[in-house]
C-alpha cells in the first residue's frame, strides 16, 4: 500500500515542477520568442560575399524552431511581383553588428521577364536555414532584413 502511495506522491511532485521548467530558459522551446516587425535601421552593411540578388521587399514572418543540434530559422517574404526565385538567407558580418546578434539578408532573384503583381499569397516566398548550436552560442537576437522591413527575435 505504501509503494503506490509514494509513487503517486512522487509523480505529483514531478509534474508540478514541470510547469516551472516549461517557462524557464532551460527549455529549448523558449530560447527565441515571437518575432517582431520593425523598419529597416541601416542598409549600409554589406554581406560577407557580394551578392547581386536584391533584398525581398518585406519580411512578413520569421520563426526560430529548435531541433536537436541547433535550430531552423524560417522566414517569409513578400516581393513586389510574382516569379521571384533562388531565395536565400545570407548572413551579414560587419563591424557595426554586435557580436551577440546574427543578421541575415533575405535575398532572391527577380524573374527574367515582366511579371504581374498578383495577390499576396501568390507572391509569398518561404526560406529557411539551419543554425548549429555553435552558431547560436552567445547569440541574444536574430535579425532578418528586407528592403523595407526587418524582423527580429530575442532570447
Amino acid at each position: 500500500m505504501r509503494i503506490p502511495l509514494l509513487a503517486m506522491l512522487a509523480l505529483t511532485l514531478s509534474l508540478g515542477a514541470c510547469q516551472r521548467v516549461s517557462e524557464s530558459r532551460f527549455n529549448p522551446f523558449n530560447w527565441f520568442g515571437r518575432s517582431e516587425a520593425r523598419a529597416v535601421q541601416s542598409a549600409t552593411a554589406v554581406a560577407a560575399r557580394p551578392d547581386p540578388r536584391p533584398l525581398v521587399d518585406q519580411v512578413t514572418q520569421m520563426a526560430v524552431e529548435p531541433i536537436p543540434g541547433g535550430a531552423i530559422l524560417r522566414a517569409s517574404g513578400l516581393p513586389p511581383t510574382q516569379g521571384h526565385w533562388d531565395a536565400e538567407l545570407v548572413q551579414v558580418s560587419t563591424a557595426d553588428i554586435p557580436e551577440n546578434t546574427l543578421v541575415f539578408d533575405f535575398r532572391l532573384s527577380p524573374p527574367p521577364y515582366a511579371a504581374r503583381q498578383g495577390t499576396e499569397p501568390s507572391r509569398r516566398v518561404e526560406v529557411a536555414t539551419y543554425l548549429t548550436d555553435n552558431d547560436l552560442a552567445g547569440i541574444r537576437s536574430i535579425v532578418v532584413r528586407g528592403a523595407r522591413t526587418e524582423r527580429v527575435t530575442r532570447r
